[in-house]
């Protein structure tokens, strides 16, 4: 299946660019486009790959848009991106093999845990109190979450944000900003495995794709202006939508 027809393809449209602005801020944006590609007829895998396929605009635009600002720590992006390249790819060769369901019940947990932790943590005055860790402990928090990124995938941009609150003590629109690079890792080479498997609708990731740009650099322009207060709340919202959606195909 590599089209669909015009209505379908606008409406996928609006949603990836409502995506690439939600996920460029708190991550979750997969929770829009995927079940949008599953509903506009795409199998499972294919639906998974053209969502990799479009999404990877919307980080990439994100990211740029965060390297031009003071939020993005160069040394992370050094440490974490390659192993996010590596793991991304690993998790998602998994994932065409095995299905991911078993996950689902850990998953809504965690995202409970995130919801709450932001809710209860006050914000933490920009760059101070901030933590300076080894190189491989940036590498091995990289690493876990793209590979889950590359096999699952949902809260993957939330989970990045808790991390780095919690580990390194980021204000949270610095968190944001670090969890681009390994949100682009991952769907980097999330892509290029879908694709080279030929599961990536690209006559309906392309259009999908301006979109997410848009609405990307439209997220990320708006954490580096309005700062905290936006990503936390916007997390919070995201984990619960997400419990939500999860608990719901879990009891369907």
């Amino acid at each position: 299946m590599d089209d669909l027809s015009t209505l379908p393809t606008v409406l996928l449209v609006i949603v990836a660019g409502a995506a690439g602005f939600v996920d460029a801020i708190a991550g979750g944006g997969g929770l829009l486009t995927l079940p949008a590609l599953l509903i506009a007829g795409l199998p499972p895998h294919l639906a998974m790959g053209t969502n990799k396929g479009q999404s990877v605009f919307g980080s990439g635009t994100a990211l740029i848009r965060y390297a031009h600002s003071p939020l993005l720590d160069r040394t992370r992006v050094i440490e974490g991106f390659p192993s996010a390249l590596v793991a991304g790819a690993i998790g998602t060769v998994m994932v065409m093999q095995v299905p991911p369901k078993a996950l689902s019940v850990v998953v809504m947990v965690l995202l409970v845990a995130v919801a709450i932790f932001m809710i209860v943590r006050k914000p933490a005055p920009g760059g101070q109190g901030r933590i300076r860790r080894a190189w491989w402990v940036a590498a091995i928090v990289a690493a876990v979450i793209a590979g889950y990124d590359g096999f699952f995938g949902p809260g993957t941009g939330t989970f990045l944000i808790m991390a780095y609150v919690a580990l390194w003590h980021d204000p949270l629109d610095a968190a944001s900003a670090n969890a681009k690079v390994v949100n682009f890792g991952s769907n980097l080479s999330s892509v290029i495995v879908f694709g080279l498997g030929g599961l990536v609708a690209w006559k309906v990731a392309v259009p999908m794709a301006v979109a997410q740009i848009i609405g990307g650099y439209a997220g990320a322009h708006l954490t580096v202006r309005r700062g905290q207060g936006l990503v936390r709340w916007l997390v919070v919202a995201v984990s619960l939508a997400l419990v939500i959606r999860m608990a719901w195909q879990l009891f369907e």
